[in-house]
């Protein structure tokens, strides 16, 4: 079959990150843009000949129609083999586990993450190497050069694949096989968890619920909690993945997963919560009446791991993105391993989870990970926590109470304002960079700065600097506030601030977070002059 010539004229140009080329879904619907995109990748990595791809995505809106696509591009493209997801679906983790263990090149992931789906709302691709990473950013850079300069793409006119049916085909040539989502994934799990120990929890009367927010953690949920450890049926909620996630936001924190966190706060809640978002790489942790910060589950997860067969000889080290809490690095310090603070980001953990380095690797958005692949993952936070629980045999409020004793609590919330006009958003950080040199020793709201500057990260693996990774403010007392803007909206700019507090181990702990941040708050509102810039001070989403 020979391939098609199309000729074409250069997409927008936005230069793809790690987490890939996300836009409105009606973007990618237009003809010609995904192709030219999908095309920029192939050419951006050297050319698909004779290269193998995995291809799956988070089930939403435009994911089988675009999956069609490239496998047809790559056909004519010359790649030899591509593994999908029965259906189309892949979670983004699973995806990961999927090109290492079968060797491929690379893999397109089709996912828009935690942003709603719909025709209306919010599609993506990435691109992710044989390590089962994010592209680094060489690649990511000739990506955007090909995008900029694209004056044809090539295909092949070819029947669907039929996406529903486990087995191997072909297209042009071309390999195709479909799998199960969930086998390759589950495998791996037994290789690092207790199941027979999960089952005895689970026997005991431990009750659970997991919230898949319609999203694509759904089926191995239910396969892994359900199925393979005995969780009674209906432990796992919305657990059919949808275009548009029913309606909702699947982004798993106490905003968008309320109803979740009323019935863990409620007098008829289970021993444990959680929840995954839209392609499976985040994760909510809940207890009893006891919501777990990202950053405090990241370093409970540290300190516990080795209670987990896969953990059981150690850490190497454990790393967290800059705007995570220190929480991690005191247990760290204890443990006697390796530390790290990188810019947001998987790639960065990647580089040190490939040289040995690190084990556990979590950001403040709730992405937590270890080196079992090269992606942060959720299900698998939970089942390490499920882990934990079942041999300490203690409720997650004991466990952080315990934890905070021994280790000292870092009261933590992240401010979301989104959708603001890029150029308020772009102000307001610019203003701030340009008086960190004179910060130090002024004050704001009562509450004097010891230190201030802009963040910039020197790999110790590839000895590559990324500068310009967020602005941080320590302030007296054990404060620090953070600010960043954030590309993973699609419009304006969405100004996250993070905000942090320690209080060491004879201090209460039982405070409100907000209560016990309102000093950092409002001293960073007063620095920011944040009402002038922006026109509010209140966040959209605290969590």
């Amino acid at each position: 079959m020979t391939p098609i010539t199309v000729e074409t004229t250069p997409i927008d140009g936005q230069k793809p990150g790690t987490s890939g080329l996300r836009k409105k879904t009606r973007v990618f619907m237009q003809p010609g843009y995904l192709e030219n995109f999908v095309q920029a990748i192939f050419n951006g990595i050297g050319g698909a000949e004779g290269k193998s791809f995995v291809i799956g995505g988070d089930g939403r809106y435009f994911n089988a129609t675009a999956i069609q696509t490239m496998l047809k591009m790559a056909a004519a493209n010359g790649a030899a083999k591509v593994i999908v997801g029965q259906n189309g679906l892949l979670s983004t983790p699973a995806a990961s586990n999927l090109i290492r263990q079968k060797k491929t090149d690379g893999g397109l992931i089709l996912s828009a993450s935690h942003n709603p789906g719909g025709i209306d709302e919010d599609f993506g691709v990435k691109y992710n190497t044989s390590n089962g990473g994010p592209a680094p950013e060489g690649i990511t850079d000739a990506i955007f050069a090909e995008t900029t300069s694209l004056n044809k793409y090539v295909t092949v006119e070819a029947p669907d694949v039929d996406l529903a049916s486990i087995g191997t085909t072909e297209v042009a040539g071309m390999a195709v096989e479909v799998i199960d989502p969930v086998t390759d994934y589950q495998a791996l799990m037994t290789t690092l968890f207790d199941f027979d120990k999960l089952r005895a929890l689970f026997a005991s009367g431990f009750t659970m619920r997991f919230d898949a927010m319609h999203a694509v953690t759904g089926p191995y949920a239910k396969a892994v909690l359900e199925e393979a450890l005995g969780a009674p049926a209906g432990t796992v909620v919305n657990a059919v993945p949808l275009e548009d996630f029913g309606g909702g936001h699947p982004d798993p924190n106490p905003v968008w997963a309320k109803e979740l966190m009323d019935l863990m706060m409620s007098d008829t809640s289970p021993d444990f919560g959680a929840a995954s978002d839209g392609d499976g790489d985040r994760n909510m942790i809940v207890g009893r009446g006891q919501y777990v910060t990202p950053s405090d589950s990241l370093a409970v997860l540290a300190a516990n791991a080795y209670l987990a067969p896969g953990y059981a000889a150690g850490l190497a080290g454990v790393a967290r993105s800059m705007p995570t809490s220190a929480a991690s690095d005191r247990v760290a310090e204890k443990l006697g391993i390796g530390s790290f603070e990188t810019p947001t980001g998987w790639k960065f953990f990647g580089n040190l989870l490939d040289a040995g380095m690190a084990t556990i690797c979590g950001e403040e958005s709730a992405g937590t990970g270890s080196n079992h692949v090269r992606e942060k993952d959720g299900l698998w936070a939970v089942l390490l926590w499920l882990n934990i629980l079942a041999e300490r045999r203690q409720s997650v409020a004991e466990i952080l109470t315990d934890h905070w004793g021994s280790y000292g609590r870092d009261y933590y919330s992240r401010h979301d304002y989104e959708a603001i006009p890029t150029d308020q958003a772009n102000a307001l950080v610019g203003s701030v960079r340009e008086r960190l040199s004179v910060l130090p020793g002024q004050s704001f709201a009562g509450l004097a700065v010891t230190a201030a500057d802009e963040f910039a990260y020197n790999d110790p693996v590839d000895g590559s600097v990324s500068k310009g990774q967020g602005l941080r403010i320590w302030f007296e007392g054990g404060a620090r506030a953070v600010l960043r803007l954030s590309g993973t909206g699609t419009e304006g700019a969405t100004l996250r601030v993070y905000l942090e507090q320690y209080a060491d181990q004879a201090a209460d702990h039982g405070l409100d977070a907000q209560v016990a941040l309102a000093g950092v708050r409002a001293a960073l509102v007063e620095l920011c002059d944040m009402q002038a810039h922006i026109g509010r001070i209140d966040p959209d989403v605290m969590t």
